[in-house]
């Protein structure tokens, strides 16, 4: 009888095992093959446990690191995401698109300094990585942006994502704290002002929209200021719009009831010091860049307008020496770079104008946040990952 039942159970345990062709893997070789099979099956679970498996055998297989924190960040398992992609950049020379995925990972989690630094560093090799990475990697880029107070910058990257896809209401609630200089991401702003964020948002996503629906962008905009004529940023913002529609007049008006309200709004104040200086209304447009300076004195565009008021008047050392401030401040301003080439060439610093000249075409054209991701990525070259 007991060797009835100990053959039955053997039976049972020859028919559970599984077939010779797929016994656990002995070598790492077996091992990476084997995961490779079982994610292009979808098996991910499987996969997941192979790769890490094989990472045990062999912790600098890059191509390892790379699937198993891709298949934990498609599961939304970002913290163990992260630590994979923090291997994978460990091993790889050349970073690519992981650092992406990183300041996905790390928005997820809250950790948005050191997210927001791998995003510079993602824009700064030409925004490697697929077409949907990019939008995403993009949007939540701005948002970081945004919070670091960059706000033109935010807008910069999310104006031609509005123009390719419409209506879309993450994109407007973005676009909306961006135009209203709110140093928030969408998860931790006052509820109260949704309604303001969102009239804003609509606003500057109509006039980001090609063509430019410039009617729709007012008519949001009109709504805006009707309904929060006395709320800090609404007069800027709706004085930004007339600034691009080139509105001077009505433009000028707004920045000056933003003052109002906010005695001193720096970015309010450049902007009517660029207006007085294109008007040739010299005297306040010096009396407006001064006081900007003296507002923000770490203000890259305080010292540009303040340089290019003084070249204006004449005095070139001392406009030289603004501009050269608010180039160290900002060293990827295209313009900054231009107007500084200008006043050297006034000086007779020829070599000093050419090497500025060259540094306004190469960033105009390829560095920084300034230059759009599309253009960049036309000629970027082509990374592993």
């Amino acid at each position: 009888m007991l060797m009835a039942l100990g053959v039955s159970l053997l039976a049972i345990f020859l028919a559970a095992a599984p077939p010779s062709s797929t016994k656990a893997p002995t070598s790492f070789e077996q091992i990476a093959k084997q995961a490779d099979t079982a994610r292009a099956a979808d098996r991910l679970h499987d996969a997941i446990q192979l790769y890490r498996e094989g990472l045990h055998f062999n912790p600098s297989w890059r191509d390892g690191w790379w699937s198993l924190a891709t298949l934990y960040y498609d599961e939304d398992r970002f913290p163990e995401a992260e630590e994979a992609f923090e291997h994978f950049v460990a091993l790889a020379p050349l970073k690519g698109a992981a650092d992406a995925f990183l300041g996905l990972c790390e928005y997820e989690l809250g950790e948005y300094e050191p997210a927001l630094q791998h995003f510079r560093r993602w824009a700064s090799a030409s925004w490697p990585g697929t077409p949907e990475l990019r939008d995403v990697a993009l949007f939540h880029f701005a948002l970081l942006l945004t919070r670091d107070g960059e706000f033109v910058r935010a807008l910069y990257l999310l104006a031609p994502e509005a123009a390719k896809v419409g209506e879309n209401p993450a994109l407007v609630e973005a676009m909306g704290l961006a135009s209203l200089r709110m140093r928030n991401v969408p998860e931790n702003y006052p509820p109260e002002k949704r309604e303001m964020v969102w009239l804003a948002g609509e606003a500057a996503a109509y006039q980001a929209q090609q063509p430019h629906d410039i009617s729709r962008a007012e008519e949001y905009c009109d709504r805006l200021v009707s309904r929060y004529p006395r709320q800090p940023e609404v007069h800027y913002f709706r004085g930004t719009l007339f600034t691009f529609e080139n509105k001077s007049a009505e433009a000028e008006r707004e920045y000056r009831q933003e003052l109002e309200i906010s005695t001193q709004h720096v970015p309010a104040m450049i902007a009517l010091a660029n207006l007085d200086l294109d008007d040739n209304e010299l005297p306040e447009a010096d009396r407006l860049a001064r006081k900007t300076v003296e507002l923000a004195p770490k203000d890259p565009e305080a010292h540009h307008v303040l340089g290019r008021v003084l070249m204006a008047n004449g005095q070139n050392e001392a406009s030289a020496k603004e501009l050269e401030t608010a180039k160290q401040l900002a060293p990827d301003s295209p313009l900054v770079r231009s107007h500084l080439a200008m006043v050297y060439s006034r000086l007779g610093r020829t070599q000093a104008a050419k090497v500025e000249a060259a540094a306004f075409l190469h960033l105009k054209n390829q560095e920084g946040v300034l230059a759009p991701p599309e253009e960049k990525l036309k000629s970027a070259p082509k990374e592993p990952r």
